[in-house]
C-alpha cells in the first residue's frame, strides 16, 4: 500500500462516485430532444456523463483549460529517444510563444493552455506564463537505479493536485491534460508493463519514431530497468518512483484533482494513459471522471484502454502528446452540452412523436 501525504490521503477520501440521479435526468431530458433516442450517440453519452459530474441540469457552458506538464527523463541517456532532452525545454519555449500544436488546437475550442515546468532538465527560470514547479533538472536513468525518491514522487502528484484545485478556483470546468518530455514514451512503457501485466514488448512504441535497431535497444533498456529496480504494481507510488517521470505524476495528481474538484478531465494519448493506471490504482471512482480523448498510434496506449475499460473517441493516428488529441475531445464535448441546452424539445417544437419519441428501429 501507498505511504501517502496528508494532500493525497484527503483528495482520495474526497473523491466521490459521480451522481445517478443526475446521470437519470440528463438521460430523461435528451430523450425529449427533437431527435431519434440516441441518435446522438456518443454525444449523448458525453452529454450525460458531464451532467453526473458536474450535478448541473441544464449544464452551464464550461470554460476549458488544457495543462501540458514537461519534464526530463534520464533514461534518455541511454539512447532511447530519436531527439536530445534539449528538445523538452525548446518546446517548453514554442508553447510559450503561441507556435505549437497545443496552442493552435487550443484556440479552436477556445480553452487556456498553462505550462507547467515539472523538471525539465534546463534550468528555465521565471518566464512569462511559465508555471514553475520543478522538482529536479530531469530524473536519474532508471537503468541505474530508480528515477526519483518515493518523497518525490508524492511531491509530483501533490503539484498536480494544487494545479486542478487552481485551474477549478479560477472557474475552469473542464480540463485536459497533456505532457512534453523526450524519452517520456519509454518511462510510461515501464509503467504500462507493471500496471497491466503485459510484456514489455507488447507496449512499447517507437515513439519519437526511432530506428529498428535503437528501437530493439529502448525494450532492453526497459527491461533492465524494471530488473533492477523491481516496482511493486501493488503500490502505484512505487511504480512512478522507480521508472516514472515527474511530469507523470503531475498528471496522476491533475486526474485525482479533478475528480476531487467534479471537474471531467480529458485524457490525452499514452503518457496520460499510464498516469490514469497509476491514478485509478490508489481511487478506483477516478475513473468516471475522465474521458478518453483518443487512441495513440503507440501500441501501448490501445493495452491501457482495454485494461481500464475506457472507450476513446477519436481514433486518428496521433502520436505528438501536448494535449493535441485532448483539445479535439474537448471540442466534441462541448458540442455534446451543446445539443443537451441548446436543442428544441418536442414540445416546445411542437413535433409529434414525444410519446415514443422515435423508436431506434425507425
Amino acid at each position: 500500500m501507498s505511504k501517502r501525504s496528508q494532500l493525497i490521503q484527503d483528495t482520495i477520501d474526497s473523491i466521490q462516485p459521480v451522481s445517478k440521479d443526475f446521470q437519470a435526468r440528463a438521460q430523461v431530458a435528451l430523450n425529449q430532444l427533437t431527435k431519434p433516442v440516441g441518435s446522438l450517440g456518443r454525444l449523448e453519452e458525453l452529454a450525460v456523463q458531464y451532467v453526473a459530474i458536474r450535478q448541473e441540469l441544464p449544464p452551464l457552458m464550461p470554460e476549458p483549460v488544457v495543462l501540458t506538464l514537461a519534464a526530463d527523463h534520464g533514461v534518455v541517456r541511454e539512447g532511447v529517444s530519436a531527439y536530445p532532452s534539449s528538445v523538452t525545454a525548446q518546446m517548453v519555449m514554442n508553447f510559450l510563444n503561441g507556435g505549437a500544436a497545443i496552442n493552435v488546437l487550443a484556440k479552436q475550442v477556445s480553452a487556456q493552455v498553462r505550462v507547467v515546468d515539472m523538471g525539465v532538465e534546463s534550468a528555465l527560470g521565471h518566464l512569462p506564463g511559465l508555471l514553475d514547479h520543478k522538482i529536479g533538472l530531469g530524473t536519474n536513468n532508471f537503468v541505474e537505479g530508480p528515477a526519483m525518491s518515493y518523497e518525490q514522487a508524492l511531491q509530483s502528484i501533490e503539484v498536480g493536485i494544487h494545479l486542478a484545485r487552481d485551474a477549478h478556483a479560477d472557474g475552469l470546468r473542464v480540463m485536459g491534460i497533456g505532457e512534453m518530455g523526450i524519452g517520456n514514451t519509454t518511462s510510461s512503457s515501464a509503467i504500462v508493463a507493471v500496471m497491466t501485466g503485459q510484456s514489455i514488448a507488447k507496449v512499447t512504441g517507437k515513439g519519437t519514431g526511432v530506428d529498428a535497431e535503437r528501437f530493439a535497444k529502448k525494450i532492453q533498456i526497459i527491461e533492465q530497468g524494471i530488473t533492477r529496480n523491481q516496482p511493486n504494481a501493488k503500490d502505484p507510488v512505487d511504480v512512478l518512483a522507480k521508472v516514472g517521470g515527474f511530469e507523470i505524476g503531475g498528471l496522476v495528481g491533475l486526474i485525482l484533482g479533478g475528480a476531487a474538484c467534479r471537474m471531467p478531465v480529458v485524457l490525452d494519448g499514452f503518457i496520460t494513459g499510464a498516469a490514469m493506471l497509476l491514478a485509478q490504482a490508489l481511487v478506483a471512482d477516478c475513473h468516471d471522471y475522465v474521458i478518453p480523448s483518443h487512441s495513440s498510434a503507440e501500441p501501448g496506449h490501445r493495452c491501457v484502454l482495454e485494461h481500464l475499460g475506457l472507450h476513446p473517441l477519436l481514433d486518428l493516428d496521433l502520436r505528438l502528446g501536448e494535449g493535441t488529441g485532448a483539445c479535439l475531445a474537448i471540442g466534441l464535448l462541448k458540442s455534446a452540452i451543446s445539443c443537451l441546452r441548446d436543442m428544441a424539445t418536442f414540445e416546445n417544437a411542437g413535433v409529434d412523436g414525444a410519446e415514443a419519441a422515435f423508436p431506434e428501429s425507425l
